[in-house]
């Protein structure tokens, strides 16, 4: 049988993505019991250190998965109803009618209507998404800012809400992970990172995946350069950052082995049972950050992809890293990458993103590692 993973026009993909301006690119794709793992491109540009396969890395949202998974366990035990108003296990954080209206699955689901509270911590975000009428100062100068949770929940629920509780399509916010997080502490005992650790992270047996205590990556990564649109020039290193301005809902550091490893255990029925797996696998339609509708179930997103058929998975972003994971809904099919730089459009006259030659290299490579029918035509005709 031909090798359904072409090894050589992967490392070239890969590479394509680096000389469109990527500093470092690394992914691990498997079909069955093939495994495919290629890297392009430097963790450091001063140095030129080169990336590798096994780093560690800010994977940014793809924490979400994980916080849900772990939020599912205790709906299994008993401790956590779905349909249950969070205002029942947190009227102190989500007061009043509010709370009385927001359901544990609307948090997970994103449908709560509870905005984000990210422009409101970091005040020269707070006109986002107007892009042209931000600025990256807050951020770099709140590098060891240390946040609590309460704080960051109060920002969000204290804003204008997005929409009624439950209307779709729902828009995607930090502010309802944080709830989960405060969820799982309140019904286990256990800080939400003791939570996830044991029942999540240790269950699925990654060895090197952490949700860190400080603002350091342990063991072997790269620099995390961020762009914020053209307006840091040239990108700057983020990646001793402290990570408490999002906390269990996307801190996670892991290796593209472990979150293959982790995507392909959940969906095969190890980690939540098949009938919380179900539920995760219950989209409806979400706004994302950027602006554009996606499938999104609990802490779970879908994707078709052309000839392939159902992708789940998840990406995330931090600041100056970026990752994806995606497993077909067969589990044959894996794909986990990871790149050290976000933000990379420029804005132009409008203030919207600018096309960058990154894009479509990112979007070719995403193509060929997923299997898509068509991407060898397409990358004929380019």
């Amino acid at each position: 049988m031909k090798n359904p993973l072409d090894h050589a026009r992967l490392h070239a993909a890969l590479a394509d993505v680096h000389r469109a301006g990527m500093p470092g690119v690394f992914a691990e794709v498997r079909d069955g019991a093939q495994v495919w793992r290629g890297a392009a491109g430097v963790a450091d540009l001063a140095t030129g250190r080169p990336v590798s396969t096994d780093m560690r890395h800010r994977v940014g949202s793809i924490s979400k998965t994980f916080t849900a998974a772990a939020v599912l366990q205790q709906v299994e035990r008993g401790l956590i109803g779905l349909d249950t108003p969070v205002g029942h296990y947190l009227p102190e954080l989500v007061p009043g009618r509010r709370g009385d209206a927001i359901t544990v699955r609307m948090l997970i689901n994103h449908t709560s209507g509870l905005p984000d509270y990210l422009p409101y911590a970091y005040p020269s975000l707070k006109a986002f998404p107007s892009l042209a009428e931000t600025t990256p100062g807050s951020i770099i100068d709140n590098r060891m800012t240390r946040f609590h949770p309460t704080e960051l929940i109060g920002m969000g629920t204290a804003a204008p809400a997005h929409s009624l509780p439950g209307d779709t399509p729902g828009v995607y916010s930090n502010t309802n992970y944080l709830l989960l997080c405060q969820l799982l502490e309140e019904v286990t005992g256990l800080t939400a990172e003791q939570c996830i650790t044991a029942n999540v992270i240790e269950l699925a047996g990654l060895r090197d995946t952490t949700l860190p205590s400080g603002p350091e990556i342990d063991g072997p990564h790269a620099l995390h350069y961020e762009a914020w649109f053209g307006m840091i020039d040239p990108p700057r290193d983020f990646s001793v950052y402290d990570m408490s301005w999002v906390g269990p809902a996307a801190s996670l550091i892991s290796t593209v082995a472990d979150l293959n490893r982790f995507f392909g255990l959940l969906l095969a029925g190890e980690i939540v049972a098949p009938s919380s797996l179900a539920e995760m696998q219950s989209t409806v339609p979400v706004i994302s950050f950027e602006g554009k509708v996606i499938d999104y179930g609990l802490g779970l997103h879908r994707t078709q992809v052309p000839g392939r058929g159902t992708f789940w998975g998840h990406d995330g972003s931090a600041w100056g890293s970026g990752a994806l994971s995606m497993t077909s809904a067969d589990g044959t099919r894996q794909l986990s990458v990871a790149v050290n730089l976000q933000r990379w459009n420029r804005l132009g006259s409008s203030g919207n993103p600018e096309p960058h030659p990154l894009d479509e290299a990112i979007a070719a490579f995403l193509r060929m590692a997923l299997g898509d029918a068509g991407a060898d035509d397409r990358r004929a005709h380019r």
